[in-house]
């Protein structure tokens, strides 16, 4: 999977260009602005107040992977934070989506670890419920399996079955580039009423 390559196109040109891609409508933010990230997901299930499904996730991640945790959407407890960023850095992990909070903020934006998160709390957790890793999960109404593709950027989260990559992708960059003809007739004194083919008394 080409994640630059993604990463390039953002969310909004893929989920224009491909109806199947399935948004994440859920209140997950980026930790710090420019933070961006692409890779198949490796999906996490936590018990809120308990992290160990997390640390037993890192262990069996593989680079490129991009955890996806159901953390049930709770802001009580912050169960990842700069220790965890560091060890998934280490192992060549894409970064995070949790629905819910982590903690260390700005270490975590220093180290420039991707977290997409619901909010922030510094309480930390219990290590005992094992949870479940690989399983699907649910956010944000959007039914997440292991290896499905996660694109997150400043706009959105979408997702989509990994079989639909490369199909998508040609769709996307076939987008982009009519987009880029586009931007250039703008740069030369057209109006988007003249490219688009409107007239004054239409909507765009």
């Amino acid at each position: 999977m080409t994640a630059s390559a993604l990463l390039a196109l953002g969310t909004a040109t893929l989920a224009e260009a491909w109806p199947a891609t399935r948004l994440v409508a859920a209140p997950l933010h980026p930790l710090a602005p420019g933070m961006a990230l692409a890779g198949p997901a490796l999906t996490v299930r936590c018990r809120p107040g308990d992290n160990l499904a997390l640390h037993l996730a890192i262990a069996a991640a593989k680079p490129g992977d991009v955890l996806v945790v159901d953390y049930g959407g709770s802001l009580d407890s912050g169960p990842f934070g700069e220790i965890m960023a560091l060890a998934c850095q280490m192992r060549g992990l894409a970064g995070m989506v949790i629905d819910g909070a982590v903690r260390d903020t700005a270490q975590i934006a220093a180290l420039g670890f991707a977290v997409f998160a619901r909010g922030c709390n510094i309480r930390g957790t219990v290590k005992e419920d094992r949870g479940l890793v690989g399983a699907e999960i649910t956010i944000g109404g959007v039914a997440i399996a292991s290896g499905d593709i996660i694109l997150a950027d400043a706009d959105a989260i979408v997702t989509l079955d990994a079989a639909d990559l490369n199909a998508a992708l040609t769709a996307a960059q076939a987008r982009a580039a009519r987009e880029a003809v586009i931007m250039d007739r703008l740069r030369h004194g057209e109006t988007t009423l003249a490219i688009l083919g409107l007239t004054q008394g239409d909507h765009a």
